[in-house]
């Protein structure tokens, strides 16, 4: 079994080659990333070992580039967005769900002309159009940043329509597991969820900005780069754990953060400091899901 230093230096040693590839091939580096991650996963040469230490770890790629992302996203920017993330976004999920439950009426109704019964009942439906509403903020995000598309037209839209998912998570992951209840108890689990994440982004949108100046101010009177950036990622961190345990994402909460950050006078400072940890975190997270993929199997899935 490989020691914890081997298993580092091999994702490094990956990492490098997937990026000069790809760079040689003007190709964008998550692809290189995903690549060396089927090479050296389990599915193929079974380099390395999925393990969940280093999921955990890679996840942290995702957080940073979420709370990148948000320091070009402020409040004011994100109030001329509300269109496009509660009309915009919500249509297409909502069109995503009602779209595939219409799917599943059909499909019924075509098999109940047959000998063989269709065999999901509505509630998978419903889990199953959830899911394929949802998109990977961190592949969506990274694409656009790489490609400078985020201030453009179509990457608010697209931006806000991640916004609006990463939102439409708390629901889902109230009703999924509540599809069994009684509609009394399940109305009371939605709107208690709900509740408790509006209250967390309202706390954290209203007076978070002035606390976040009044804050940074104080650190920066240190004249300490080491004591900046410590609380850069205390503050990143602390909001996504707060948000996780609110039942939002831990994306979203990075992004607040960096949304919070980005009205301050160090939005630039702390671009700069930021960015080398959220590109190798990133990196190593595209690398994990890589190590997912099994191209061996016939229907090209994700190990569980």
């Amino acid at each position: 079994m490989a020691s914890t230093l081997e298993l580092v230096l091999l994702y490094l040693v990956a990492a490098v080659a997937g990026v000069v590839a790809c760079r040689l091939v003007r190709l964008p580096p998550m692809l290189g990333y995903l690549v060396v991650g089927v090479i050296i996963g389990p599915n193929a040469t079974a380099l390395a070992k999925d393990s969940a230490g280093v999921q955990y770890l890679a996840e942290f790629g995702v957080v940073f580039l979420m709370f990148v992302i948000g320091l070009e996203f402020n409040l004011p920017k994100l109030k001329s967005m509300r269109k496009l993330v509660f009309g915009l976004g919500m249509a297409q999920v909502l069109l995503t769900i009602v779209g595939t439950l219409a799917g599943h009426v059909l499909l019924t109704w075509i098999y109940s002309y047959t000998s063989r019964p269709w065999e999901l009942a509505w509630p998978g439906a419903l889990v199953l159009g959830g899911a394929m509403a949802m998109s990977s903020t961190a592949i969506v995000g990274k694409l656009m940043a790489d490609r400078l598309e985020l201030e453009s037209e179509h990457g608010r839209r697209v931006m806000g329509a991640l916004l609006f998912q990463d939102l439409a998570v708390v629901p889902l992951l109230v009703l999924i597991p509540a599809l069994k209840s009684s509609p009394a108890d399940l109305a009371t689990d939605m709107a208690w969820a709900g509740l408790k994440a509006a209250a967390v982004l309202t706390v954290l949108l209203v007076g978070g900005q002035k606390a976040m100046r009044w804050w940074l101010t104080l650190v920066a009177r240190r004249k300490s780069e080491e004591l900046f950036v410590l609380n850069l990622l205390l503050i990143t961190l602390g909001l996504a754990w707060l948000t996780e345990h609110a039942g939002l994402s831990l994306a979203l909460g990075a992004f607040v953060a960096g949304m919070l950050v980005a009205e301050t006078e160090y939005k630039h400072q702390v671009e700069t400091d930021i960015r080398p940890f959220h590109d190798v975190l990133l990196g190593l997270f595209f690398i994990t899901i890589g190590m997912k993929l099994d191209w061996g199997s016939p229907r090209f899935q994700c190990n569980k």
